[in-house]
């Protein structure tokens, strides 16, 4: 009797402390609405919708613009900018489980919250924490308006968070996740999904489609009617966090700036201005080094550094993670820093990890400073700021200026080490103190050749071939690219001419279908034509078809269906000359196969396979991956249904031209449609099928053009 009473004790004592662990997920606390919408109140913003939905938001100041942008954005996609904000918090998994526990865990070793207190009354200019603010008020009030969409505990929405949401986001497109991966590569595998509201910052197991990116400029001596002309050309996934929203911005102080912007971002990315525009595309230089740590076999929590242990400062996060219905439970997880930077402790043994951006925090205004820019010399100067880690970055102007510029925020680095190893971590030599010169890296401006273009390809391959930087000229230690993509190929080949080029080459160019015969895609087909496939009838009939094809991907191709599937399965991206990830023999038998069973045929016309499908849309695309015309699906096979729906790819495009006189002129693009998740807004799809149709709108950037085209017009904020 006494052990059972001292059992019944136990567990009971062991359900109450469960009990006193577990609370309302998220925890609810009192928001001072009256507070919140008495700051809004000190904000005025008129927020008009032209006939496809796109905001124009005009403010006296620009802290005006950015509240009612936010205001207008939380009205096309307020999920993603919720999920966003808890993201950037480390807040995730009390919403959302466990599958939230990895990013919250990266919030907290990163010290996002930390670094962003210490850093922001000091690093940040007043006018751009004037901007934040007003940014922070726009997001609140919305959600004060609309409070039935709007999970409890994420009031108030705070300048900082803004912020936060730009420190975290900023490494991944650099690859810092790939990194990541590399240390658990005996784990499954596991990323953050970038895809779509649903699952952002969720990890999953399936890759996150391509992010890559397009875009090229033409000076005016290469022009056939003295016109500047920029492309701007990401490849995103259509929706998400880092799916893009067309806004334009415009106050009483000088901001008008038109272009693309990611949930929760106050600027515009990349886009343009009366006077110049800017386009970014993916690059992937080395920035991130990890490093071997010795472990004091007596003391666990020591490590040995430049012949001496030394202490881990270490704290622990207190990670809330949802159970069932309100309830959630708190999950502590040693968080370890080193001289280096981050800690992880895996299975094979203990790393610190040392990242461009870790202690940087103007990457929003240094992309402010580019949106307030007038000339190339401002614009320029914005650019030294250093302070976006990484992305390409193509230029253009209305005085005629082009140029390509290999942004990145370099780490300096001693020599004797190889720095695309994982480093000892036991010496003082491997910890690199502040960043190399922007001017140390790769440009090219206003080459002779007149054009410069990047897709994602090496930056020593970004002109005509006398204008390209010299690979000789840079450090290995910087880790620069040197692949060449399909699309790099194809700009190079079409822009490298010597002819002059009018709008009308622009936009072919822009929507070329072709992999290049120095494609990787095209050195896959001639190997496979190669093949002795006699003893196999399909493979000899499937050979046939893919030897005759042309190497493009028009909707009507008939061989084009059976080449993007034999090369999703074989091609690396961005690979030259690398192995095949899948035998060739073998990805053609299972690609004929998939055709054979869905259609009973090979000669498949691509546009019944590859498909643009939003709302009631569902139409045939041209283009695919790594194609000009990028479009890339989920995955690698086909669907049930034998599509390919594409998630990916050529999203928001703009061709921003400035004629001979200074005059703009702007055609732009969205993917679906400025209505993001509400499917019963005519905007939810209406750009759908002229993107399929690869058609262009003029965009209205004056207030004359605006007037001809306004569907609404409405004011946020206190008095007008």
């Amino acid at each position: 009797m006494k052990k059972a009473a001292i059992v019944l004790v136990s567990v009971g004592a062991l359900i109450g402390l469960v009990v006193l662990m577990m609370v309302a997920s998220p925890p609810r606390h009192l928001v001072d609405v009256e507070a919140l919408r008495a700051k809004a109140n000190t904000y005025s913003a008129n927020i008009i919708r032209d006939d496809l939905g796109v905001p124009h938001v005009y403010g006296h100041r620009d802290a005006d613009t950015a509240f009612g942008l936010a205001y207008a954005h939380g009205e096309d996609d307020w999920q993603t900018i919720e999920a966003m904000v808890l993201a950037s918090r480390g807040h995730l998994a009390r919403y959302e489980g466990l599958a939230g526990t990895q990013t919250d865990y990266l919030v907290h070793l990163f010290r996002i919250k930390e670094l962003v207190d210490e850093k922001y009354e000091t690093d940040l200019a007043p006018k751009t924490r004037a901007l934040l603010a007003g940014y922070a008020a726009g997001l609140n009030l919305y959600a004060l308006d609309h409070p039935d969409t709007v999970r409890p505990g994420v009031l108030p929405i705070t300048a900082k968070d803004v912020v936060a949401g730009f420190v975290f986001r900023s490494p991944f497109f650099y690859g810092l996740q790939d990194e990541l991966a590399a240390l658990f590569a005996d784990e499954p595998a596991q990323t953050i999904s970038l895809q779509d509201s649903d699952n952002a910052f969720l990890t999953t197991p399936m890759p996150n489609p391509h992010m890559g990116s397009n875009a090229f400029a033409v000076a005016p001596s290469r022009s056939t009617d003295g016109a500047t002309r920029l492309v701007i050309n990401s490849h995103q996934p259509y929706s998400g966090p880092v799916a893009w929203y067309e806004v334009h911005a415009v106050s009483d102080e000088g901001w008008n700036a038109a272009g693309g912007i990611f949930p929760g971002t106050p600027v515009i990315l990349h886009g343009f201005n009366q006077n110049l525009g800017w386009a970014h595309t993916v690059n992937k230089p080395d920035l991130t080094d990890i490093y071997v740590l010795k472990i004091n076999p007596k003391n666990k929590n020591e490590y040995w550094f430049d012949g001496e242990w030394k202490h881990f400062e270490r704290t622990t996060a207190h990670m809330r993670v949802k159970l069932w219905g309100p309830f959630s439970v708190s999950i502590p997880k040693a968080v370890l820093w080193s001289v280096y930077g981050p800690v992880l402790q895996v299975k094979h043994g203990t790393y610190a990890i040392r990242f461009s951006g870790l202690y940087e925090i103007r990457a929003v205004e240094q992309w402010y400073r580019m949106n307030l820019a007038s000339n190339f010399t401002e614009w320029r100067a914005a650019m030294a700021t250093n302070a976006i880690p990484s992305l390409n970055v193509v230029y253009g102007d209305r005085q005629g200026n082009i140029g390509y510029f290999y942004n990145a925020k370099m780490p300096k680095r001693q020599g004797g080490f190889d720095w695309q190893s994982w480093l000892p971590g036991d010496t003082s030599q491997t910890l690199w103190q502040g960043f190399e010169s922007p001017t140390t890296l790769p440009n090219v401006i206003n080459p002779p050749s007149g054009f410069v273009a990047n897709a994602n390809n090496t930056p020593f391959r970004s002109s005509g071939m006398d204008d390209n930087p010299n690979p000789a000229a840079y450090s290995v230690r910087y880790g620069i690219e040197h692949y060449m993509t399909n699309r790099g190929h194809r700009l190079i080949e079409l822009l490298d001419t010597g002819a002059l080029i009018g709008a009308d080459e622009i936009e072919r160019i822009k929507y070329d279908l072709a992999y290049s015969s120095l494609s990787e895609v095209a050195r896959l087909v001639r190997e496979i034509g190669s093949l002795d496939v006699s003893d196999d009838a399909l493979l000899t009939r499937a050979q046939a078809q893919l030897v005759s094809w042309d190497l493009q991907t028009d909707q009507d191709n008939r061989s084009a269906a059976l080449g993007v599937l034999v090369a999703l399965k074989c091609i690396k991206q961005n690979a030259d000359g690398d192995p095949w990830v899948m035998d060739p023999r073998a990805a053609l038998t299972s690609s004929a196969e998939d055709l054979i069973n869905h259609y009973g045929r090979l000669d498949v016309p691509w546009g019944e396979i590859s498909r643009m499908r939003r709302g009631n849309v569902d139409m045939p695309l041209d283009g695919g991956p790594d194609i000009l015309r990028a479009v890339y699906s989920a995955g690698h096979e086909l669907e049930d249904d034998g599509k390919m729906t594409a998630v990916a790819g050529d999203t928001y495009i703009v061709l921003v031209e400035w004629d001979a006189d200074g005059q703009l002129r702007a055609r732009s693009r969205h993917q679906f449609g400025s209505a993001t998740i509400d499917k019963t807004s005519p905007h939810y799809d209406d750009q759908a099928g002229p993107f399929a149709k690869k058609t262009l709108r003029d965009f209205p950037f004056t207030a004359e053009a605006l007037a001809q085209k306004t569907e609404r017009t409405y004011h946020v904020g206190g008095i007008e």
